[in-house]
């Protein structure tokens, strides 16, 4: 519902353009990108599980399972690679319900507050924690401070 609920908070970004502009991402990045979404919680267990076997790193949007998913944070916790916690407000800065993710334990970073930049943020991050950057990139934006 990205782009419709709760377009204060949000934005009104849709999912399919942050998708297209992950993608878009990729490429500049030389890396490539799996996107899934979905409501169900298993779904998404499924979608972590195989990613042991065919990813690198994870960023993941869990959303409201952020706060009690005790399934999806035993899968993140299986993963050995990069896991990039992202989130489109600052959860923060929200109400008492939204403010403590217990996926944060088992993520390697956490974005938060950035609205949808933050995907692209965390996609140079894990190409980051990877050694994936390509030379293609300027420097400082290939390396970072040293």
């Amino acid at each position: 519902m990205l782009g419709e609920r709760e377009p204060e908070i949000y934005g009104s970004t849709t999912l399919a353009a942050i998708e297209e502009n992950c993608a878009a991402n990729a490429e500049v990045l030389g890396v490539g990108v799996k996107f899934h979404q979905s409501n169900h919680e298993g779904e998404l267990v499924d979608w972590i599980q195989q990613a042991r076997h065919d990813a690198d790193a994870i960023i993941i949007n869990p959303a409201g399972l952020s706060f009690h998913s005790v399934p999806i944070l035993d899968a993140l916790r299986m993963f050995s690679g990069p896991i990039i916690e992202t989130h489109i407000s600052n959860i923060y800065a929200r109400d008492e319900q939204h403010r403590h993710s217990i996926l944060s334990a088992v993520s390697t970073a956490v974005i938060c507050g950035l609205g949808p930049y933050g995907y692209l943020v965390a996609m140079h991050a894990a190409a980051y924690m990877l050694g994936a950057r390509p030379d293609s990139l300027p420097e400082p934006i290939r390396n970072g401070p040293n």
